[in-house]
């Protein structure tokens, strides 16, 4: 299986954040890393726009034969177009056709091999057509509220007060892992009837978008080199 690691270089939370040192070690090398020693993956594509990330992917073991065009790095371009993008080339160099792939952003440093490894597993075993990584939300979400240009409340959902220990417990992605046939891609979509949730503990869910993340990240890296 190849993996596609997403990195545009024109982050604007926290800009060069993939290759930000994060303990001494670029962002990106983290995931890197850990595609590298995974048991499924033969291929790691790094896709950018940036000749320091590309630079840097490289270094680190990483492939990275082209940098992504400038209609797919924009803050409007959407991430299924870059892996369309990508895996048409493979598939035009290569004599063995792509039929899935796996994204592991960047921005998930604490996401590790066996997580990779489990949710390729869940992909296989279930014939699935996606895994994505999931993590529990812990409040409601029907605790919600969008807020109008004066701050008043406004409902997303009808209002049901319970005490938080009624609600059922939701679920969001979070940004780790992303296992997919590429026939869903080309539909446009990334879930389907056959769609399954890897789940993820939080401590190793953050998804680094600005610096509180980073440094957030940072304190769970090195309270984890000490235990």
């Amino acid at each position: 299986m190849i993996a596609i690691i997403p990195a545009r270089g024109g982050s604007k939370g926290l800009p060069g954040k993939n290759i930000k040192p994060l303990l001494n070690k670029p962002l990106i090398a983290y995931t890197i890393e850990a595609a590298q020693k995974s048991k499924y993956i033969s291929k790691i594509i790094v896709s950018t726009d940036c000749e320091k990330i590309a630079e840097t992917a490289i270094k680190y073991g990483a492939e990275c034969p082209y940098l992504r065009p400038k209609d797919l790095a924009s803050d409007s371009a959407l991430a299924i177009e870059t892996y369309k993008f990508v895996i048409d080339k493979v598939n035009k160099e290569d004599k063995e056709q792509v039929k899935d792939f796996i994204v592991l952003q960047p921005t998930s440093p604490l996401r590790d091999t066996n997580d990779i490894d489990k949710a390729i597993s869940m992909f296989h075993d279930k014939k699935a057509d996606s895994v994505i990584s999931y993590t529990p939300e812990q409040h409601p979400i029907s605790w919600h509220k969008y807020l109008d240009e004066k701050n008043r409340f406004v409902s997303l959902f009808e209002e049901d007060v319970k005490n938080r220990q009624e609600y059922k417990i939701s679920y969001y992605p979070n940004g780790a892992i992303y296992v997919f046939k590429y026939s869903i891609i080309l539909n446009n979509t990334y879930y389907t009837k056959n769609s399954f949730a890897y789940i993820m503990e939080q401590n190793k869910s953050v998804d680094i978008d600005t610096i509180d993340d980073f440094e957030y990240a940072e304190f769970l890296l090195k309270k984890m080199k000490k235990s």
